[in-house]
């Protein structure tokens, strides 16, 4: 084959260039619509991204003028806004089981931190409220771990054959508001009465892991938040 023969037609290399250049400006303002993890978003939108302008370059490939071109393939993809919602609702499970996940993981050290603080001496001469307090809290961290695991199950294997909960996402976002809540009150009163206890290093180091842990569940389950109102 010649040089000439290998050469790249500048009719398609200008369609695909109008092409990729429209599917851009659609990605970014699907992109701007949406919440929910942000690789998630970012694939999702990438593979929107590809095949609008792969159909936008292959009408023009036929010898559609470009505008046309561009108006059938959005006839076939529907608008950014007209796809935002179904785009949402896939990266509002992703969020759930974001949350979900980080609830599953990080409650039980919670719980296993107050465990270890009040069955051993390090909890010694910790004031009565602080024990009092102690015992919702590990409860809350073991209801929320449970429940997140629930919501992990409804959207991963069971997905596929039951629908997901029309309410599971709210419910996921506020059990994480509620872990959150509880590591944070956690991280207060073993920073507050940590002085107190007859060994209090290890009770420290527990208030800096439950403000820790806050920092990460909190964070999920605003996210999470904002995708039920999105």
């Amino acid at each position: 084959m010649t040089a000439a023969g290998r050469r790249t037609d500048p009719v398609e290399t200008d369609a695909g260039a109008d092409a990729g250049t429209y599917a851009d400006e659609y990605a970014a303002a699907l992109a701007a619509a949406l919440h929910g993890p942000a690789r998630a978003r970012a694939r999702l939108v990438a593979e929107v991204r590809d095949g609008l302008a792969d159909t936008v370059a292959a009408y023009a490939g036929r010898g559609l003028p470009h505008d046309l071109a561009v108006r059938q393939a959005v006839r076939e993809f529907g608008t950014a806004e007209e796809l935002a919602p179904s785009c949402q609702r896939e990266l509002t499970v992703a969020q759930v089981r974001h949350t979900a996940r980080a609830v599953v993981l990080t409650a039980p050290l919670l719980a296993v931190c107050w465990y270890l603080i009040l069955a051993t001496d390090h909890g010694g001469r910790l004031p009565l409220a602080a024990k009092l307090l102690a015992f919702p809290l590990a409860g809350a961290a073991v209801a929320a771990a449970l429940l997140a695991a629930a919501a992990l199950a409804a959207t991963g294997a069971l997905a596929r054959r039951l629908p997901v909960p029309h309410r599971l996402p709210r419910a996921t976002a506020w059990t994480g508001t509620a872990t959150g809540a509880a590591m944070g009150l956690s991280a207060l009163t073993l920073a507050v009465f940590s002085p107190l206890a007859a060994d209090w290093p290890p009770v420290a180091l527990a208030g800096v892991l439950a403000a820790v842990l806050h920092t990460v569940v909190a964070a999920s389950a605003r996210a999470c938040r904002e995708c039920v109102r999105a």
